[in-house]
C-alpha cells in the first residue's frame, strides 16, 4: 500500500467516526474501535472490552454536539507515522461545522489504529494539547 492509498483510507474512516460522532449513531462509533480500547487523558485513562462499553461512553457526546449546534466533523491529520505493519499513529485536529455553516475548531487527539480486514480501528485515543 502506498502512502497516498493510505492516506485516503485513515481519511475515509475518519470521516465515517466523525459523521458517527456528530450524528450519535453508537453502533457505528463502536464499529470503528478495536477491542479492548484505551482512552488517555490527563487525569484519567479508561478501557473498552466491548462494543457496548465503547458505545456507553459516547451517551453524552451526541446531546453535546446537539446543544453546540454542530453537524459535521472533519478530521484534519497532520501527522502519520508506520509503527508496525498493521499499527499506524495518527494525529488529528478535529473541526467542526455548526449548523449555521461556521467552522467551530476541536481538540486534537493522537489516535494508535491497528489495520483490519474491515479497514482500521481505533486501539488507543490520547488527548493531546
Amino acid at each position: 500500500m502506498t502512502a497516498s492509498t493510505h492516506l485516503d483510507a485513515l481519511t475515509a474512516f475518519f470521516d465515517r467516526y466523525g459523521a458517527a460522532l456528530t450524528s450519535g449513531d453508537l453502533p457505528a462509533i463502536a464499529d470503528c474501535y478495536a477491542l479492548p480500547g484505551l482512552v488517555v487523558a490527563d487525569t484519567y485513562s479508561f478501557s473498552f472490552t466491548s462494543p457496548t462499553a465503547v458505545a456507553l461512553s459516547f451517551v453524552g457526546a451526541a446531546p453535546d454536539y446537539r446543544e453546540r449546534e454542530l453537524i459535521a466533523a472533519h478530521a484534519q491529520i497532520e501527522d502519520m507515522q508506520q509503527v508496525s505493519a498493521l499499527l499506524t499513529e495518527v494525529a488529528v485536529r478535529w473541526e467542526f461545522l455548526d449548523s449555521q455553516g461556521r467552522a467551530v475548531p476541536g481538540e486534537r487527539y493522537r489516535y494508535l489504529l491497528r489495520a483490519t480486514a474491515d479497514g482500521p480501528a481505533i486501539c488507543t485515543v490520547i488527548r493531546t494539547a
